[in-house]
């Protein structure tokens, strides 16, 4: 898995084509994308059009929470890869935890035969809390590949990531610039690192999440930024630089989306 690649929400089907295959052509070679995005048709046609073999890629889609179940998982791999144009999924991710309906485990169970049957090359969850998690390794007795979280500078999730990292689960920042404010990007502490180093602040960003051994998606449709948020991988940011980053987090789960209360 790639350790960076391109998030697309919240692209339509046409951005999300063009943005796909522009992005494939600088370098990108995983791809971010789930049903609830409404863009997995123009996130394979991307794909396609950018001319490079299906298995040098590495695609992401998510699954809904009308989509918790067994068989429920099974009809939702069959319509995301349908509209993706794949065969295979490479890691298919429970979107939300949705614990009002308690089906979460259940959708798991179909994700694990999903990957039994060579349907997925990985599976796992997105927006789990460390509760979610163990429930559903106790419940299956097989740990997820990956779960992907609201992180950034201010929400570092210090826990919860030394919780994944002790599970060996790869952990995965999404919003990982801070959503759509620019606020980081202005952040004096960014801005005066980027100076310094001659570079933009969302590769500050980006490099930051890069040192912390994290795989993050950044959404971009502007080839520039796309080309930009790739280049992260000849140089790094000393230990100090990291800990100045590290010191924007606002505490605890201020500002995180409670999986407890959304989900879709």
């Amino acid at each position: 898995m790639p350790r960076l690649g391109l998030g697309t929400w919240p692209l339509d089907d046409a951005e999300a084509e063009q943005a796909v295959a522009t992005a494939i052509g600088s370098g990108y070679r995983l791809i971010d994308t789930a049903f609830n995005y409404g863009n997995e048709t123009g996130v394979g046609r991307g794909m396609k059009a950018s001319g490079v073999p299906r298995d040098e890629l590495f695609v992401t889609t998510k699954l809904n929470k009308e989509d918790h179940g067994v068989d429920e998982a099974q009809r939702a791999f069959e319509r995301s890869a349908g509209k993706l144009d794949v065969d295979t999924i490479d890691l298919l991710l429970i979107h939300w935890p949705n614990p009002q309906q308690d089906r979460y485990v259940d959708a798991y169970r179909g994700l694990v035969k999903l990957l039994e049957d060579g349907r997925v090359k990985a599976i796992g969850l997105s927006n789990f809390k460390p509760a979610h998690v163990d429930r559903v390794i106790a419940e299956t007795g097989v740990v997820p590949d990956v779960n992907q979280i609201e992180l950034d500078p201010t929400k570092t999730r210090a826990e919860v990531r030394t919780y994944l990292a002790e599970q060996g689960i790869v952990c995965e920042s999404w919003s990982p610039l801070g959503g759509r404010s620019d606020d980081l990007r202005h952040d004096a502490t960014i801005t005066r690192i980027a100076e310094a180093r001659g570079k933009t602040p969302a590769q500050i960003v980006l490099r930051w999440h890069m040192e912390l051994g994290l795989v993050t998606v950044p959404k971009s449709a502007d080839p520039q930024r796309q080309r930009e948020n790739l280049a992260l991988f000849d140089w790094s940011l000393t230990a100090d630089e990291v800990a100045a980053i590290t010191a924007l987090d606002q505490g605890g789960d201020v500002g995180v989306t409670d999986s407890e209360e959304f989900g879709h």
